[in-house]
């Protein structure tokens, strides 16, 4: 019964520390970091004449519904020193003979669809500026974006800035887009604490730029493109700067079948970028990125899914055991939780939604999602190209 009670605790820790208890304990290292150095300040730009050229590269594949929504948005952005360059990656539509008609765009094109990673390996051989904002046609960016990005290049040990993500329901009630927008909330949270302790543990390929010099070609297989490229910079001992004052906004999945597939998909290119980025978790390399690492991404899309799962035989064998009143009120605990998760997911079915039985829902729902990215790896190991998601 030792054994068994040993491996039950060592489960409720790894679950507890990966989604709140790291929370916790960078907020309280943050909180210690400012004691002696104080809040950050925003560094001054440079003026307008000084102001570096930038360009704006956009990764599409069809997106012919989409292309002047994007393109009125783009002309919103208050930068001066502003490239704009679409890379159309195989499409088939009318995405190429829209952006015709915008005579200062460039247009990068590759008849041959073989996924955003080629894309970008494409896009940024060719582009000609030292910072590259990279971001998807169906996100919008806000007026000041590229203004706030460069305020963070101005630290010449930032390598990369990640913009937020926002994410926004079409209408009410849309539990996917809900669900998903109430996670990057909480995803964002994370990221600012991350940037301010040290470095930002990856950009979203949403809003994300980089330093085109420290770019490495990336694997065409590559599931996570933007998450890769970004931790490669941090191995070489630059940071990933975080901003929320250049965000993009986006609508959410559909509907959470939609979801599953974006979900699917980050599980498999997590596995996927943890093993190539392996050498990240050897604490006597750069301990401060490893601790990072590991308690911010690499037990979510790994160990703790399954230390989830294992908690609850574990459970019912030490209450049937008598292990002790504290693995029955934890069985309790657990039997609630996966009730409220039911009732949630019966409340979706219906077009319903409660935000308190939503939540575990929805935190049931991702975890599900790590175990389908197993497959979704062995299926994927030759392709970065994956079926888009459709919005709401």
């Amino acid at each position: 019964m030792t054994t068994l009670k040993v491996f039950f605790w060592i489960c409720l820790f790894l679950v507890f520390y990966t989604y709140i208890g790291y929370g916790i304990l960078l907020w309280l290292l943050v909180c210690i970091k400012r004691l002696f150095k104080g809040k950050p300040q925003k560094t001054p730009l440079p003026s307008e004449e000084e102001l570096p050229e930038v360009t704006l590269m956009i990764c599409a594949y069809n997106e012919q519904d989409i292309v002047d929504v994007k393109m009125e948005n783009t002309r919103q952005i208050a930068y001066p020193k502003l490239h704009v360059v679409w890379v159309t990656d195989g499409s088939n539509d009318s995405t190429n003979d829209l952006l015709a008609k915008y005579h200062d765009v460039e247009v990068i094109y590759s008849p041959e669809r073989r996924g955003k990673t080629a894309a970008l390996n494409h896009g940024l051989s060719l582009v000609k500026d030292e910072l590259i904002v990279m971001t998807d046609a169906n996100t919008m960016l806000n007026p000041k974006s590229i203004q706030e990005i460069v305020r963070c290049f101005m630290d010449p040990q930032v390598a990369c800035v990640s913009g937020e993500k926002r994410v926004a329901a079409r209408h009410e009630g849309q539990a996917a887009a809900e669900g998903e927008g109430l996670y990057w909330k909480y995803e964002s949270a994370l990221k600012r604490l991350d940037g301010e302790f040290y470095s930002a543990m990856g950009a979203p390929g949403e809003l994300c730029a980089i330093r085109r010099a420290l770019y490495e070609p990336m694997p065409e297989n590559a599931l996570l493109d933007d998450f890769v490229m970004s931790l490669r910079m941090v191995d070489k001992g630059y940071k990933i700067a975080y901003t929320s004052d250049a965000y993009a906004m986006e609508y959410g999945s559909a509907d959470l079948a939609e979801e599953s597939k974006r979900k699917r998909r980050i599980a498999a290119g997590g596995l996927q970028s943890i093993w190539w980025l392996r050498k990240m978790m050897n604490p006597f390399r750069q301990p401060v990125v490893a601790f990072q690492f590991i308690s911010h991404r690499v037990l979510r899309w790994s160990i703790t899914p399954i230390a989830l799962l294992l908690l609850i035989p574990l459970n019912v064998a030490l209450v049937l055991l008598k292990g002790g009143a504290v693995y029955t009120w934890i069985w309790i605990l657990q039997i609630l939780f996966y009730l409220a998760a039911f009732l949630g997911y019966l409340l979706e079915k219906k077009g319903k939604k409660n935000k308190l039985l939503y939540v575990p829902y929805y935190f049931l729902f991702m975890n599900l999602n790590v175990f389908r990215g197993f497959s979704y790896l062995r299926s994927h190991k030759s392709s970065g190209a994956w079926e888009k998601a459709k919005r709401g």
